[in-house]
Protein backbone atom coordinates (compact mmCIF):
# COMPACT_ATOMS: atom_id res chain seq x y z
CA UNK A 1 0.00 0.00 0.00
CA UNK A 2 2.86 2.48 0.91
CA UNK A 3 5.77 1.45 -1.36
CA UNK A 4 8.78 3.81 -1.55
CA UNK A 5 8.76 5.49 -4.90
CA UNK A 6 11.28 4.13 -7.49
CA UNK A 7 14.89 6.27 -8.07
CA UNK A 8 13.48 7.49 -11.56
CA UNK A 9 10.24 8.87 -10.22
CA UNK A 10 11.74 10.67 -6.78
CA UNK A 11 14.44 12.03 -9.47
CA UNK A 12 11.97 13.83 -12.17
CA UNK A 13 9.99 15.26 -9.13
CA UNK A 14 13.09 16.66 -7.49
CA UNK A 15 13.90 18.13 -11.16
CA UNK A 16 10.75 19.68 -12.01
CA UNK A 17 10.72 21.25 -8.40
CA UNK A 18 14.43 22.47 -9.13
CA UNK A 19 13.17 23.81 -12.30
CA UNK A 20 10.34 25.59 -10.75
CA UNK A 21 12.48 27.17 -8.72
CA UNK A 22 15.05 28.82 -11.54
CA UNK A 23 11.90 30.18 -13.48
CA UNK A 24 10.79 32.20 -10.51
CA UNK A 25 13.81 32.95 -9.51
CA UNK A 26 15.06 34.56 -12.93
CA UNK A 27 11.56 35.99 -13.44
CA UNK A 28 12.56 37.82 -10.15
CA UNK A 29 16.35 38.26 -12.06
CA UNK A 30 14.84 40.57 -14.90
CA UNK A 31 12.90 42.65 -12.87
CA UNK A 32 15.75 45.34 -11.25
CA UNK A 33 13.54 48.07 -10.02
CA UNK A 34 9.75 48.28 -8.92
CA UNK A 35 7.90 50.71 -8.11
CA UNK A 36 5.35 49.45 -5.97
CA UNK A 37 1.74 50.84 -6.01
CA UNK A 38 1.68 52.79 -2.90
CA UNK A 39 5.06 54.86 -3.64
CA UNK A 40 5.47 57.69 -5.63
CA UNK A 41 8.85 58.87 -7.06
CA UNK A 42 9.74 62.16 -7.47
CA UNK A 43 13.13 63.69 -9.52
CA UNK A 44 14.78 61.78 -12.32
CA UNK A 45 14.87 57.79 -12.20
CA UNK A 46 17.15 55.94 -13.75
CA UNK A 47 18.54 52.25 -13.89
CA UNK A 48 20.47 49.85 -16.17
CA UNK A 49 17.80 47.23 -15.66
CA UNK A 50 13.82 46.49 -15.95
CA UNK A 51 11.62 48.47 -14.67
CA UNK A 52 8.40 47.75 -13.22
CA UNK A 53 6.30 50.92 -12.09
CA UNK A 54 2.98 50.09 -10.21
CA UNK A 55 2.99 53.53 -8.60
CA UNK A 56 3.39 56.99 -9.61
CA UNK A 57 6.59 58.33 -10.80
CA UNK A 58 6.90 62.30 -11.56
CA UNK A 59 10.30 63.59 -13.27
CA UNK A 60 12.01 61.47 -15.73
CA UNK A 61 12.46 57.78 -16.10
CA UNK A 62 15.33 56.24 -18.24
CA UNK A 63 16.76 53.12 -18.67
CA UNK A 64 18.25 50.90 -21.80
CA UNK A 65 15.86 47.65 -20.88
CA UNK A 66 12.53 47.27 -20.70
CA UNK A 67 9.93 49.61 -18.46
CA UNK A 68 6.59 48.12 -17.85
CA UNK A 69 3.67 50.26 -16.72
CA UNK A 70 0.92 48.41 -14.83
CA UNK A 71 -2.74 49.17 -15.10
CA UNK A 72 -3.13 52.31 -12.01
CA UNK A 73 -0.05 53.06 -12.47
CA UNK A 74 1.16 56.88 -13.62
CA UNK A 75 4.11 58.28 -14.78
CA UNK A 76 4.10 61.87 -15.30
CA UNK A 77 7.42 62.27 -17.08
CA UNK A 78 9.29 61.98 -20.31
CA UNK A 79 10.39 58.43 -20.73
CA UNK A 80 13.50 57.10 -22.39
CA UNK A 81 13.75 52.96 -22.37
CA UNK A 82 14.82 50.12 -24.78
CA UNK A 83 11.32 48.89 -25.09
CA UNK A 84 8.08 49.35 -22.92
CA UNK A 85 5.20 48.12 -22.04
CA UNK A 86 1.98 50.17 -21.21
CA UNK A 87 -1.19 49.41 -19.07
CA UNK A 88 -1.12 52.70 -17.35
CA UNK A 89 -1.12 56.21 -17.52
CA UNK A 90 2.09 58.10 -19.01
CA UNK A 91 1.83 61.92 -19.59
CA UNK A 92 4.85 62.72 -21.22
CA UNK A 93 7.16 62.50 -24.01
CA UNK A 94 7.96 58.55 -24.78
CA UNK A 95 11.06 57.68 -26.54
CA UNK A 96 11.91 53.95 -27.21
CA UNK A 97 14.68 52.27 -29.12
CA UNK A 98 13.09 49.52 -29.57
CA UNK A 99 9.29 48.32 -29.51
CA UNK A 100 6.37 49.74 -27.32
CA UNK A 101 3.17 47.64 -26.51
CA UNK A 102 0.49 49.26 -25.46
CA UNK A 103 -2.68 47.48 -23.69
CA UNK A 104 -6.55 48.45 -24.12
CA UNK A 105 -5.84 50.18 -20.92
CA UNK A 106 -2.83 52.37 -21.71
CA UNK A 107 -3.67 56.06 -21.69
CA UNK A 108 -0.68 58.32 -23.24
CA UNK A 109 -0.51 61.84 -23.44
CA UNK A 110 2.86 63.22 -25.12
CA UNK A 111 4.61 62.43 -28.39
CA UNK A 112 6.12 58.98 -29.10
CA UNK A 113 9.00 57.79 -30.97
CA UNK A 114 9.98 54.44 -31.11
CA UNK A 115 11.41 51.45 -33.62
CA UNK A 116 7.72 49.12 -33.66
CA UNK A 117 4.24 50.70 -32.26
CA UNK A 118 1.89 47.58 -31.04
CA UNK A 119 -1.50 49.21 -29.89
CA UNK A 120 -4.05 47.08 -28.87
CA UNK A 121 -8.25 48.09 -29.69
CA UNK A 122 -8.92 50.25 -26.31
CA UNK A 123 -5.94 51.84 -26.30
CA UNK A 124 -6.04 55.64 -26.06
CA UNK A 125 -2.90 57.83 -27.21
CA UNK A 126 -2.71 62.05 -27.98
CA UNK A 127 0.41 63.43 -29.76
CA UNK A 128 2.49 62.76 -32.57
CA UNK A 129 4.17 59.37 -33.65
CA UNK A 130 7.65 58.84 -35.05
CA UNK A 131 8.66 55.58 -36.29
CA UNK A 132 11.90 54.66 -37.64
CA UNK A 133 12.48 53.36 -41.06
CA UNK A 134 10.53 56.51 -43.24
CA UNK A 135 12.39 59.32 -44.01
CA UNK A 136 9.80 61.84 -45.56
CA UNK A 137 11.12 65.37 -46.82
CA UNK A 138 9.11 68.06 -45.50
CA UNK A 139 6.48 68.99 -48.40
CA UNK A 140 7.01 72.90 -47.48
CA UNK A 141 10.62 73.15 -47.96
CA UNK A 142 10.28 71.56 -51.34
CA UNK A 143 7.65 74.01 -52.52
CA UNK A 144 9.45 77.09 -50.58
CA UNK A 145 12.97 75.97 -52.62
CA UNK A 146 11.41 75.68 -55.84
CA UNK A 147 9.25 78.63 -55.85
CA UNK A 148 12.24 80.59 -54.69
CA UNK A 149 14.20 78.43 -57.86
CA UNK A 150 11.76 79.73 -60.14
CA UNK A 151 11.67 83.24 -58.74
CA UNK A 152 15.72 83.16 -59.16
CA UNK A 153 15.40 81.82 -62.93
CA UNK A 154 12.51 84.58 -63.96
CA UNK A 155 14.78 87.99 -62.01
CA UNK A 156 17.68 86.25 -64.33
CA UNK A 157 15.31 86.13 -67.39
CA UNK A 158 14.11 89.09 -67.17
CA UNK A 159 18.04 90.64 -66.90
CA UNK A 160 18.91 88.78 -69.59
CA UNK A 161 16.01 90.70 -71.54
CA UNK A 162 17.28 94.03 -70.19
CA UNK A 163 20.83 93.69 -71.41
CA UNK A 164 19.42 92.73 -74.95
CA UNK A 165 17.66 95.63 -75.20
Amino acid sequence: MFQKPSPDIALSVKETDESCASTVNSVHDEVETIVGPSVVVEGDFASEGNILVKGTVLGSVKTSQLLTVEKGAKILANIRAGSADVSGEIKGDVKVTDKIELSPSARILGDVHCGTLVVEAGALMQGKIVMKGINIDNPRSEKKSSSSRSRSASKSSSEDNSVEA
